[in-house]
C-alpha cells in the first residue's frame, strides 16, 4: 500500500513520517505544506485555521494512495482537508492543537498528556534509525568518524529555539563537560552541529576543543555524517532542545548523555525523566560508561497500531 507525507519540508518531520510509513509496510511520497501567502489564516494560530486546502498550494496524491500520514500543526489542517476530500484515513503524527476527530490516528509522546479513543501515546518521537540503516552507515562511515581510534564520543548538537538557549556562553559550560571527558578517557570526539546550530557556539568549541584532538564533521561539501555518528560512536552526547535527536541516540546501543542548555520546557523535562527512568539516558558525561544499553525505539509500536487501524477502517 502507499501512503502520502504532508508536512513541512523539515528533515526531523520527513524522517518521522518515513520511519512510520516505511516500518508500517507503506511505500511513500513526501508533500511539502506551502502556505498560500495572501491567506487571512496566516495571521491566527494554527489551532484556528479552517480545515481547508485553499489555505495551502496545490497537492497531488497518487491514485495509489490509501493512506495520509500528517506531521504538525500545519500538516495536520492539511491532512485532515485532503482526507476529508479524498475520503482516505488519515494518520496524525504529533498534537494537531485542534479537534481529533478527522484522524483515524493521532500519534504523540506521553509528555503531551493527550488522550482519547484515536490517540496513541508513545515514549518516543518516531524516526527512521533501524537496525538496517545502523548498519549501512557503519560501513560508509567507520573509518572516517573512528579513524583507528579505540572508543569514540559522539557529540550531536541543536541549537536555540523558543524554549532553549545554546549560543556562546551555554558552548562553553558544554565545551568544558566535553574536555574533562577527553582528558578522563582519551576518547577521540567527534561533533556533528544541526541547521539550527549558532556559527559562534560552534566556532567556540571547535577552538577549544579542537587542541584536544575533537573533530568536526558538519557535512559541508560531503554527505551527511549524522546518521554515521549513530552508528559508529561508542557514546553518545545530544544537547537537550531536540526530542527527535534524543529519541534517534536512544534507538541505538549506545550509552547516551543529555547536555544541558539554558532554558526550560517541560515538555522536554518530563520526557528526559522518562528515558532517565528506563535506564536509557544519563544527565552528565561524567555518569555515562562506555557499556552498551539497550535499543529504546517505540516507532515499531505506533507501526502496528497504523497498521491494525487502518486494516479495521478498510473493513469497516
Amino acid at each position: 500500500m502507499h501512503a502520502t507525507i504532508i508536512a513541512e519540508d523539515y528533515a526531523g518531520m520527513r524522517s518521522q513520517g518515513r520511519g512510520l510509513a516505511e516500518r508500517a509496510g507503506f511505500s511513500w511520497d513526501f508533500q511539502p505544506v506551502i502556505t498560500q501567502k495572501d491567506s487571512w489564516a496566516l495571521r491566527l494560530p494554527v489551532r484556528f485555521w479552517p480545515r481547508s486546502l485553499g489555505l495551502f498550494a496545490p497537492f497531488h496524491l497518487s491514485s495509489a494512495t490509501r493512506l495520509i500520514i500528517s506531521i504538525g500543526g500545519k500538516g495536520g489542517v492539511a491532512g485532515a482537508a485532503l482526507g476529508a476530500h479524498y475520503g482516505l484515513p488519515v494518520v496524525q503524527i504529533q498534537h494537531p492543537r485542534a479537534r481529533l476527530s478527522p484522524y483515524a490516528l493521532v500519534i504523540v509522546n506521553e509528555h503531551d498528556k493527550l488522550s482519547g479513543p484515536n490517540v496513541l501515546s508513545i515514549r518516543t518521537a518516531l524516526h527512521d534509525v533501524t537496525p538496517a540503516r545502523l548498519a549501512e552507515a557503519a560501513q560508509r562511515w567507520h573509518s572516517p568518524i573512528r579513524a583507528g581510534a579505540e572508543r569514540v564520543l559522539g557529540v550531536l548538537l541543536g541549537g536555540s529555539n523558543g524554549r532553549y538557549r545554546f549560543e556562546e556562553s551555554e558552548a562553553a559550560a558544554l565545551a568544558a563537560q566535553i574536555a574533562r571527558f577527553i582528558r578522563k578517557t582519551s576518547v577521540r570526539c567527534v561533533i556533528t552541529p544541526s541547521r539550527r546550530t549558532s556559527p559562534k557556539a560552534l566556532a567556540f568549541m571547535r577552538a577549544h576543543l579542537q587542541p584536544l584532538g575533537a573533530v568536526v564533521m558538519d557535512g559541508e561539501g560531503e554527505e551527511n555524517p549524522y546518521m554515521g555518528l549513530l552508528a559508529c560512536a561508542d557514546i553518545l552526547a545530544v544537547t537537550q532542545d531536540s526530542v527527535s535527536m534524543i529519541s534517534e541516540a536512544v534507538a541505538t546501543d549506545k550509552p547516551v548523555c543529555i547536555l544541558p542548555l539554558k532554558g526550560r520546557s517541560s515538555r522536554i523535562e518530563s520526557f528526559v525523566k522518562t528515558l532517565q527512568k528506563a535506564g536509557r539516558v544519563q544527565s552528565s558525561l561524567d555518569l555515562t560508561s562506555f557499556m552498551p544499553s539497550h535499543h529504546l525505539d517505540d516507532t515499531w509500536l505506533a507501526a502496528e497500531e497504523v497498521r491494525r487501524r487502518i486494516q479495521l477502517d478498510q473493513k469497516g
